[in-house]
Protein backbone atom coordinates (compact mmCIF):
# COMPACT_ATOMS: atom_id res chain seq x y z
CA UNK A 1 0.00 0.00 0.00
CA UNK A 2 1.57 3.52 -0.83
CA UNK A 3 1.51 6.33 1.03
CA UNK A 4 -1.33 9.10 0.66
CA UNK A 5 -0.88 11.66 -1.17
CA UNK A 6 -0.51 15.30 1.22
CA UNK A 7 -3.87 16.22 2.28
CA UNK A 8 -5.50 13.01 1.69
CA UNK A 9 -5.44 11.57 5.01
CA UNK A 10 -7.46 14.58 6.34
CA UNK A 11 -10.28 14.00 3.83
CA UNK A 12 -10.59 10.73 4.81
CA UNK A 13 -10.51 11.25 9.03
CA UNK A 14 -13.56 14.08 8.07
CA UNK A 15 -15.67 11.66 5.93
CA UNK A 16 -15.23 9.26 8.33
CA UNK A 17 -16.12 11.49 11.26
CA UNK A 18 -19.26 12.77 8.73
CA UNK A 19 -20.57 8.86 8.73
CA UNK A 20 -18.61 7.75 5.63
CA UNK A 21 -17.97 4.21 6.55
CA UNK A 22 -15.86 3.64 3.54
CA UNK A 23 -13.52 5.82 4.70
CA UNK A 24 -13.52 4.84 8.30
CA UNK A 25 -12.56 1.47 6.93
CA UNK A 26 -9.58 2.73 5.08
CA UNK A 27 -8.31 4.57 7.64
CA UNK A 28 -8.57 1.08 9.26
CA UNK A 29 -6.92 -0.87 6.54
CA UNK A 30 -3.80 2.04 6.75
CA UNK A 31 -3.34 2.21 10.47
CA UNK A 32 -4.67 -1.39 12.06
CA UNK A 33 -0.61 -3.06 11.56
CA UNK A 34 0.61 0.51 13.07
CA UNK A 35 -1.63 0.28 16.49
CA UNK A 36 -1.18 -3.59 16.54
CA UNK A 37 2.42 -3.60 16.02
CA UNK A 38 2.87 -0.67 19.01
CA UNK A 39 1.13 -2.78 21.48
CA UNK A 40 2.92 -5.91 20.77
CA UNK A 41 6.62 -3.82 21.00
CA UNK A 42 5.20 -2.95 24.52
CA UNK A 43 5.46 -6.34 25.34
CA UNK A 44 1.81 -7.68 25.45
CA UNK A 45 0.90 -11.03 24.26
CA UNK A 46 -1.52 -11.45 21.72
CA UNK A 47 -5.01 -11.09 23.40
CA UNK A 48 -4.02 -7.92 25.36
CA UNK A 49 -2.40 -6.60 22.02
CA UNK A 50 -6.02 -7.23 20.37
CA UNK A 51 -8.11 -5.52 23.44
CA UNK A 52 -5.19 -2.45 22.89
CA UNK A 53 -6.05 -2.58 19.37
CA UNK A 54 -9.93 -2.53 19.94
CA UNK A 55 -10.06 0.46 22.74
CA UNK A 56 -7.51 2.41 20.33
CA UNK A 57 -10.06 2.15 17.61
CA UNK A 58 -12.86 3.01 20.14
CA UNK A 59 -10.73 5.99 21.80
CA UNK A 60 -10.88 7.25 17.61
CA UNK A 61 -14.01 6.98 17.06
CA UNK A 62 -15.24 8.68 20.26
CA UNK A 63 -12.70 11.56 19.00
CA UNK A 64 -12.39 11.59 15.25
CA UNK A 65 -14.45 15.17 15.27
CA UNK A 66 -12.16 16.38 17.59
CA UNK A 67 -9.17 15.78 15.97
CA UNK A 68 -6.84 18.83 15.77
CA UNK A 69 -4.87 17.73 13.09
CA UNK A 70 -6.46 14.95 11.44
CA UNK A 71 -3.77 14.37 9.32
CA UNK A 72 -1.52 13.06 11.88
CA UNK A 73 -4.04 10.63 12.83
CA UNK A 74 -1.20 7.90 12.39
CA UNK A 75 0.28 9.68 14.59
CA UNK A 76 -2.36 9.86 17.21
CA UNK A 77 -3.28 6.30 16.78
CA UNK A 78 0.38 5.51 17.71
CA UNK A 79 0.56 7.72 20.88
CA UNK A 80 -3.16 6.50 22.08
CA UNK A 81 -2.13 2.47 21.49
CA UNK A 82 1.34 2.83 23.18
CA UNK A 83 -1.13 4.75 26.00
CA UNK A 84 -3.33 1.99 26.34
CA UNK A 85 -0.84 -0.77 26.15
CA UNK A 86 0.89 0.95 28.87
CA UNK A 87 -2.01 0.98 30.69
CA UNK A 88 -3.25 -2.84 29.94
CA UNK A 89 0.80 -3.75 31.23
CA UNK A 90 0.29 -1.83 34.12
CA UNK A 91 -3.15 -3.23 35.30
CA UNK A 92 -1.85 -6.52 34.37
CA UNK A 93 -5.25 -8.24 33.37
CA UNK A 94 -6.92 -9.16 30.28
CA UNK A 95 -9.82 -6.68 29.02
CA UNK A 96 -12.69 -8.68 27.36
CA UNK A 97 -13.40 -7.84 24.34
CA UNK A 98 -16.35 -9.13 22.39
CA UNK A 99 -16.46 -9.86 19.36
CA UNK A 100 -12.57 -10.37 18.44
CA UNK A 101 -11.77 -13.20 16.45
CA UNK A 102 -8.18 -14.42 16.04
CA UNK A 103 -6.60 -15.52 12.52
CA UNK A 104 -7.09 -18.84 11.35
CA UNK A 105 -4.56 -21.71 10.50
CA UNK A 106 -2.22 -21.11 7.81
CA UNK A 107 -3.68 -23.90 5.56
CA UNK A 108 -1.79 -22.93 2.41
CA UNK A 109 0.98 -25.03 0.87
CA UNK A 110 2.05 -29.00 1.40
CA UNK A 111 3.28 -30.36 4.46
CA UNK A 112 6.97 -30.12 3.90
CA UNK A 113 6.90 -26.34 2.34
CA UNK A 114 4.68 -25.43 5.97
CA UNK A 115 7.30 -27.82 7.97
CA UNK A 116 10.59 -25.56 6.04
CA UNK A 117 8.88 -22.15 7.41
CA UNK A 118 7.90 -22.95 10.59
CA UNK A 119 11.18 -23.79 11.51
CA UNK A 120 12.81 -20.89 9.62
CA UNK A 121 9.90 -18.35 11.41
CA UNK A 122 10.95 -20.44 14.61
CA UNK A 123 14.61 -19.60 14.53
CA UNK A 124 13.77 -16.26 13.56
CA UNK A 125 11.59 -15.48 16.17
CA UNK A 126 14.31 -17.32 19.20
CA UNK A 127 16.76 -15.02 17.34
CA UNK A 128 14.26 -11.87 17.49
CA UNK A 129 14.02 -12.76 21.02
CA UNK A 130 17.68 -12.89 22.17
CA UNK A 131 17.58 -9.04 21.15
CA UNK A 132 17.46 -6.04 23.65
CA UNK A 133 13.79 -4.29 24.42
CA UNK A 134 14.21 -1.22 22.83
CA UNK A 135 15.47 -3.57 19.45
CA UNK A 136 12.11 -5.35 20.20
CA UNK A 137 9.81 -2.64 20.25
CA UNK A 138 11.86 -0.57 17.54
CA UNK A 139 11.68 -3.88 15.26
CA UNK A 140 8.14 -4.34 15.75
CA UNK A 141 6.40 -1.20 14.97
CA UNK A 142 9.09 -1.03 11.75
CA UNK A 143 7.64 -4.43 10.81
CA UNK A 144 4.04 -2.91 10.08
CA UNK A 145 2.60 -2.47 6.84
CA UNK A 146 2.54 0.32 5.68
CA UNK A 147 5.56 1.37 7.19
CA UNK A 148 4.70 3.90 9.50
CA UNK A 149 6.69 6.90 8.99
CA UNK A 150 9.36 7.92 11.59
CA UNK A 151 7.11 10.75 12.89
CA UNK A 152 4.49 8.41 13.65
CA UNK A 153 7.46 5.38 15.01
CA UNK A 154 9.02 8.51 17.20
CA UNK A 155 5.86 9.33 18.68
CA UNK A 156 4.86 5.52 19.34
CA UNK A 157 8.21 4.48 20.90
CA UNK A 158 8.64 8.61 22.29
CA UNK A 159 11.64 8.32 20.70
CA UNK A 160 13.30 11.21 18.34
CA UNK A 161 13.18 11.03 15.17
CA UNK A 162 16.75 11.23 14.01
CA UNK A 163 17.76 8.30 15.96
CA UNK A 164 14.86 5.81 14.27
CA UNK A 165 17.42 4.62 11.65
CA UNK A 166 20.64 4.58 12.92
CA UNK A 167 19.27 2.67 15.52
CA UNK A 168 17.50 0.61 13.15
CA UNK A 169 20.75 -0.28 11.59
CA UNK A 170 22.03 -1.55 15.01
CA UNK A 171 19.31 -3.65 15.94
CA UNK A 172 19.01 -5.30 12.35
CA UNK A 173 22.96 -5.96 12.66
CA UNK A 174 22.61 -7.24 15.98
CA UNK A 175 19.64 -10.15 14.70
CA UNK A 176 21.65 -10.53 11.77
CA UNK A 177 24.48 -11.90 14.02
CA UNK A 178 21.77 -13.68 16.59
CA UNK A 179 20.75 -15.30 13.53
CA UNK A 180 24.07 -16.19 12.53
CA UNK A 181 25.42 -17.68 15.76
CA UNK A 182 22.31 -19.31 17.03
CA UNK A 183 22.38 -23.51 17.40
CA UNK A 184 20.64 -24.52 13.92
CA UNK A 185 21.37 -21.59 12.33
CA UNK A 186 20.21 -21.79 8.67
CA UNK A 187 22.83 -20.94 6.35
Amino acid sequence: MEAPREGAVAELVAAAAAGDGAAWEAIVARYARLVWSVARALGLDAADAADVSQTTWLRLAEHLRRLREPERVGAWLAVTARREALRTRQRGERLVLDGWCGDGPDEAGELDAALLRSERDAHLWRSFSGLSEPCQALLRVLMSDPTPSYVEVGEALAMPVGSIGPRRQRCLQALRKQLDDAPGALR
